[in-house]
């Protein structure tokens, strides 16, 4: 088989690759990370490059080598400048007795430190941390390298379908910690022989990945975990850069869809100790939600889709740099923030909640989501509103060269996010109906993970995508699974708490409710 010279620009990456390769796996060799929302399945649209002596827009993963080629990947194609949340709670945890006591033990008046890792579906987060004194001495973070099989937990279960390519995501993720690892160390001037405690916490799919259990059963009803239980192995059975006499711990799964990081969160938040009403919502590709009463804790998983990570949307992406994150309505006329203070190349899940918000607010968008052409809105707006690409559309930002829409919203677009955050809101309907609760009843929200983090309460609540509550009880808690992984790696009280919590939460197959549709379909509809 003959081997073809591909060189990327502007990065000035050269590589040669056997014929037939896609440029995906080309970008992938030469360390380029591609959007790849679909999986690599061709329908998204996201990692269009340009092969240079054509000037042919292609789909790299669809595009076969077949020849020597020089190939300019844009910025919109690529995955980097990734907004990812490191903070969560605040820690206010009882140190000892402590697990580094007993690796101190080992170690004698060596350092002792420790590894708290939330492995996100989108995102990886790292702490290192003292544990001596429990505190963290630094914060590392990444795009979880397993993204090039696909945006959602579902593309990577179907890949992982044989043993080899279970292996070769195992070994992904856990490359992609020991960067993280190599990174951390590097910053606090120690050796990785000085990490003896590693605690791990991820949603069942990146659980089972991380351990290397199968996860084909994960895409198939009835959807069953391999297992939900703890596990402490050592690190050279897992591959991880760490003292070979040290420990990983990883945190106990709820069920199929709801994992060790919404344990960690319920943990870091105390939902074992409240006393009123409180909501926990994670939303991503697969939002999490555990409600609490002093009587009860429920959990759901829903199926809300890419649609918030910019999958599916004309001008969507991630929170990456000349992304549109914030929409609003000033002046007369439109008002954008673009991340990275640049010009605004598309637009994230913030931006898009924003978006249609301001779209309901001027009534350019009914409560079903449909474009409308209302007669009172002002000439600057009205400029806005036009057919795009075969569909009504509004146009968020101008193309600064054209006079053609840099950044549009079309009906297709509000479509996606609907079904999104109709799932999201569904479930919380749902969950309420299992206590016999409603919206008004709930009095705290607390909005955890990177995108809960980003979002605007007054835009969620508006579109409908969060309980129609006063904003005051609505709360950031940050990366509350990776506070919760913090308390877990240095406090065995908090690891009896976790394990006490995974048994007492009840989890919701929300798709399974009899009523599913009927409220689905209701939550659908955009406020009024």
């Amino acid at each position: 088989m003959d081997h073809f010279r591909v060189t990327f620009t502007p990065d000035d990456q050269e590589i040669l690759i056997h014929e037939g390769a896609t440029l995906l796996e080309a970008a992938s060799q030469a360390g380029i990370i591609l959007t790849t929302p679909c999986g690599g399945k061709g329908n998204c649209g996201k990692c269009t490059v340009q092969l240079a002596a054509s000037g042919q827009e292609v789909l790299a993963c669809q595009y076969r080598v077949d020849r020597d080629l020089i190939v300019m990947v844009p910025s919109a194609s690529r995955l980097y400048e990734h907004k990812i949340l490191k903070d969560g709670p605040g820690l206010d945890v009882e140190i000892k007795p402590t697990v580094g006591e007993r690796h101190r033990a080992r170690s004698g008046p060596d350092a002792v430190f420790g590894l708290a890792v939330d492995v996100g579906t989108t995102t990886v987060v790292a702490r290192l941390v003292d544990l001596t004194d429990g505190r963290c001495r630094a914060t590392e973070a990444m795009l979880n390298p397993q993204t090039r099989y696909g945006d959602d937990v579902i593309s990577r279960i179907q890949y992982a379908g044989s043993e080899a390519h279970l292996a070769e995501l195992h070994g992904i993720i856990i490359g992609g910690v020991n960067e993280l690892i190599r990174r951390l160390c590097s910053r606090a001037g120690i050796d990785s022989s000085s990490l003896y405690e590693a605690c791990i916490v991820g949603n069942t799919t990146m659980n089972h990945l991380f351990m290397k259990f199968p996860v084909d059963q994960l895409g198939r009803a009835p959807y069953r975990a391999h297992c939900v239980d703890a596990h402490d192995v050592a690190p050279e059975t897992l591959g991880l850069e760490m003292n070979p006499a040290g420990n990983v711990h990883c945190v106990e799964n709820i069920a199929g869809f709801v994992g060790a990081d919404t344990t960690a969160a319920a943990l870091a938040v105390d939902m074992d100790l409240v006393s009123d009403t409180a909501l926990v919502v994670d939303i991503g590709t697969n939002g999490e939600l555990v409600l609490g009463t002093r009587d009860g804790l429920y959990a759901a998983s829903c199926a809300a889709g890419p649609a918030m990570e910019g999958a599916r949307i004309m001008h969507g992406s991630r929170a990456a740099g000349g992304a549109i994150e914030a929409v609003v309505f000033d002046d007369g006329d439109i008002v954008v923030d673009v991340i990275g203070q640049t010009s605004a190349r598309s637009i994230c899940g913030s931006g898009l909640i924003d978006a249609v918000a301001v779209l309901r607010d001027l009534g350019i968008v009914d409560a079903t989501g449909r474009f409308v052409a209302p007669a009172d809105v002002p000439a600057s707006i009205r400029s806005r509103m036009m057919d795009y690409e075969g569909q009504r559309a509004f146009c968020l930002a101008w193309d600064g060269q054209t006079s053609r829409p840099g950044v549009a919203l079309t009906q297709k677009d509000v479509r996606e996010m609907q079904l999104a955050k109709g799932a999201i809101r569904a479930g919380i309907q749902l969950l309420l109906k299992k206590l016999a609760l409603v919206d008004s009843d709930i009095d705290r929200v607390l909005l955890a993970g990177a995108f809960g983090n980003y979002i605007r309460p007054r835009s969620a609540v508006r579109i409908g995508l969060l309980p129609d509550v006063p904003l005051e009880r609505i709360h950031f808690v940050g990366n509350a699974a990776a506070s919760g992984a913090h308390m877990l790696l240095i406090s065995d009280k908090c690891r009896a708490r976790a394990a006490a919590l995974a048994r007492r939460i009840q989890y919701v197959e929300i798709a399974h409710e009899k009523d599913f549709a009927d409220v689905f379909a209701e939550a659908m509809l955009l406020n009024p």
